[in-house]
Order: C-alpha cells, then structure tokens, then sequence
C-alpha cells in the first residue's frame, strides 16, 4: 500500500522545528511528488500561542504571536504548483489538553473556520479540512463536537470533505512526556468496535473519512482492529484511511524515524483489510531526505524500493 498523503506538523510540542523557510518547504514538496504523495493536511494551523498564519482573531482575542510568515499560504502555492490537494488542520487551543473541556475548542474554531474561508477559501488547493481534536475512545462531548465542527466546515465551504485521525487505546497509547513504553490497561477489540460503532453513529454526516493512528497497538493485532475499522468505516459510509506513522513508538528516546521493517508490517496490514488510503504523520521530519534525522534519509530509499520507484 502505497503513502499517498502526509501530515505536515509544522507547529508541534513534542518534535524538534527544522528552521524550514520557503527553499526547504519547495524541495520537501518535490521529494513528496517523486514518490507519489498527492495530499498535505496541515495538522493544525496553531497551537496554543503560535500560529501557521497571521490570524486577525486569534492574534487579537485569544493573544496568540503573529508568525513571520505566512505558512497557509506558502502551503497552498507549494501545493498549486505540484499539483496536490491540501486539507486545513483546525485550532488546537491546549484547552482540552489541560482540562478535558472540548467545547472551547468548537467556540474558538467557529470563528477560525470562517476567518479561513475568508482567506484562504478560493485557492485552488484547498481541497477539505482536518479536524485536529483527537480522541481514543468514546470520550464525553467526542459526538457532540466533531458533529458540530464537521458540519461548519461543510456549509461553509460548500461541503469539502472532513476527516479525523483518531487513535486506538492500544498497550502503547501512553503520554509521549511519560518515561513509559507501554500499559496495561488497553481496549479489547470488542470495547474498541462497540465504541467506534456509537461515535460513527453520530457523526456520520459531518465526517467524509477516517484515519485511525497506527502506533498504539502491537504488530501481530492490526490485521483485527484493521478489518473491524474499515467494516465500521463502510457501514456509516466512511472512507478508512490508515494514518501510518513514520516514527517509531518502541524507542526509549521520542521520537526517532521508525525501522522500515515495522512500517512494512503497517502498510501491508492496511492493505489486506482493504483499506482506501494510506497518510502519514509524519513525511518531512521521519521519512524526508532533507529532515534533521539521517535515519530518515534512509527509510525515504527503503520506501522508494518498496513501491519499486
């Protein structure tokens, strides 16, 4: 199965920045096209303080710093000219983080949406939107919110496609600041259907695509909670996409370019539950030629053979 989507995290808490400005950004966009990659979702157009671009509003009401450039647009040019499609990554405010409120995140992303629009919504690029909230389980408000901000970014934008990255509450889903590797207490795959059977359930019309994070669960049991993904995905109508993460969640340090052996595993299970696109979180730091981990310039020539490029 072939990566034919990338995250791009310019703005993150827990991976070191590249200090990119326009030159690198072109030449990561041109490896991206050499080895088939036809999608870029901003992950989230800020975080906290710091912003992706020069937004009035949460410059002026929620205090954030203005950028020194405008990554939306340099984004969408890049990906014009390559011929991509680019999806919006919403506000990630770090409220929920810290209180497990989601409301103010509907609040704030309400205005962030139509001030995008405003900007950025004749672009020829701009092809849907990423919500960036996410959840493992059948989180309280989960339903309420990503049907809320589903459906105002549809009628907004006169229905472009939305979709979320949830994870799986698997042995490995613990606090990236946390020393820890693994937990005991991780989802059976029946808990994990029967709540996903509920979530899809209620947001069906608000979401297009899912695209459930690979990392939190062992090799041996993805081919299972794969074929349960993508039977939920079908029966709301839902693409399934895999999120294949190129970085490596059994290291002690994090986080490091995975082994490409374990992103085999990944993409090869993908494909046998019939998945219909793979993305990665993330091209430009774990899989790049140019990104500050040489590992990664190795697992870019591994993959390169592995789809016979």
């Amino acid at each position: 199965m072939q990566i034919t989507g990338t995250f791009i995290d310019e703005i993150s808490h827990d991976i070191p920045h590249q200090n990119w400005g326009p030159e690198e950004w072109e030449k990561d966009f041109q490896h991206m096209k050499a080895i088939g990659i036809d999608t870029v979702i901003v992950i989230r157009c800020g975080y906290r303080r710091f912003l992706t671009y020069p937004s009035p509003y949460l410059i002026n009401q929620q205090g954030c710093y203005r950028p020194p450039i405008d990554l939306i647009d340099l984004y969408l040019t890049l990906a014009e000219k390559y011929e991509m499609q680019f999806y919006f990554g919403l506000y990630d405010s770090g409220f929920y983080w810290d209180t497990g409120n989601m409301q103010h995140e509907v609040d704030v992303n309400r205005f962030v949406i139509d001030e995008i629009w405003k900007m950025y919504g004749n672009r020829k690029a701009f092809k849907g939107w990423y919500i960036s909230t996410e959840i493992s389980r059948k989180t309280k408000g989960a339903i309420e919110i990503f049907d809320s901000l589903g459906k105002t970014c549809k009628q907004i934008s006169g229905g472009l496609p939305v979709f979320i990255s949830p994870w799986i509450d698997g042995k490995k889903a613990v606090m990236a600041a946390s020393g820890q590797l693994t937990k005991e207490d991780a989802i059976s795959l029946q808990e994990h259907e029967k709540e996903w059977n509920e979530i899809f359930d209620g947001i069906q019309h608000a979401i297009d695509a899912v695209a459930f994070q690979d990392g939190h669960i062992d090799f041996h049991e993805m081919e299972d909670f794969f074929r349960v993904n993508k039977q939920l995905a079908d029966r709301y109508q839902l693409k399934c996409w895999t999120n294949a993460e190129s970085f490596d969640r059994d290291m002690p340090i994090k986080f490091l370019p995975i082994k490409f052996e374990k992103l085999k595993l990944k993409l090869d299970a993908a494909a046998r539950a019939g998945y219909d696109k793979a993305i990665t979180f993330e091209f430009s730091h774990f899989m790049s030629p140019q990104s500050a981990y040489p590992q990664a310039h190795h697992l870019y020539n591994r993959y390169k053979e592995y789809i016979k490029l």
